[in-house]
């Protein structure tokens, strides 16, 4: 049997923005800053970024992305989820575009 999984070409395709590899650490941000999850920013780009936290469980479809090295927090949007382990997210500010 062939390989039913979409090609990444295909799913690159649907970006508005190249991706790029980033290995960073951040934090989600949810209920008023009372909730705080640590994630690992696998890749971004300026309109979202894929993101991997040890349960998804929990997270709701909207939350404040806090970089380790930005001063400004991102509000995302949930776009996807993919297992238990990693989310993708488009940041509002480019979500309306």
């Amino acid at each position: 049997m062939g390989d039913l999984r979409e090609p990444a070409d295909a799913r690159e395709e649907r970006r508005r923005a190249a991706r790029h590899r980033a290995l960073k650490g951040g934090r989600i941000v949810f209920h008023h800053g009372s909730s705080v999850i640590d994630c690992v920013i696998r890749n971004m780009s300026d309109t979202g970024a894929a993101l991997d936290v040890a349960s998804t469980i929990g997270i709701p479809d909207e939350f404040e992305l806090h970089l380790a090295d930005h001063h400004l927090p991102r509000t995302c949007h949930v776009q996807w989820r993919k297992g238990d382990r990693r989310i993708g997210v488009v940041f509002a500010e480019t979500a309306a575009h």
